[in-house]
């Protein structure tokens, strides 16, 4: 796998696991390496889609646990590009 690859699924995995100081080590590395920055928004905007779709089923099968049905607020003042903090 070439560097740019593995350092945009690094980021991607540091905003997976909610990981600042891995998302900065290697936002580090992927901008000496010269990585876009619009390359890096897509990793993290991926990264944010996947996230909320496990949310969705850890919400369903906590759901499915209980028997509630449960109103769930998200977090964040919405005003974002990245659509796993829209609201």
């Amino acid at each position: 796998m070439d560097e740019k690859t593995d350092l945009l699924i690094c980021l991607g995995a540091a905003t997976a696991a909610n990981c600042i100081p891995c998302f900065d080590y290697y936002f580090k590395k992927a901008s000496a390496a010269g990585i876009p920055a619009e390359e890096v928004r897509k990793a993290v905007e991926l990264a944010c889609k996947i996230k909320t779709g496990s949310g969705l089923v850890m919400k369903n099968g906590i759901r499915d646990i209980t028997g509630q049905e449960w109103e769930y607020e998200q977090s964040g003042d919405g005003k974002t590009d990245y659509p796993c903090c829209k609201k």
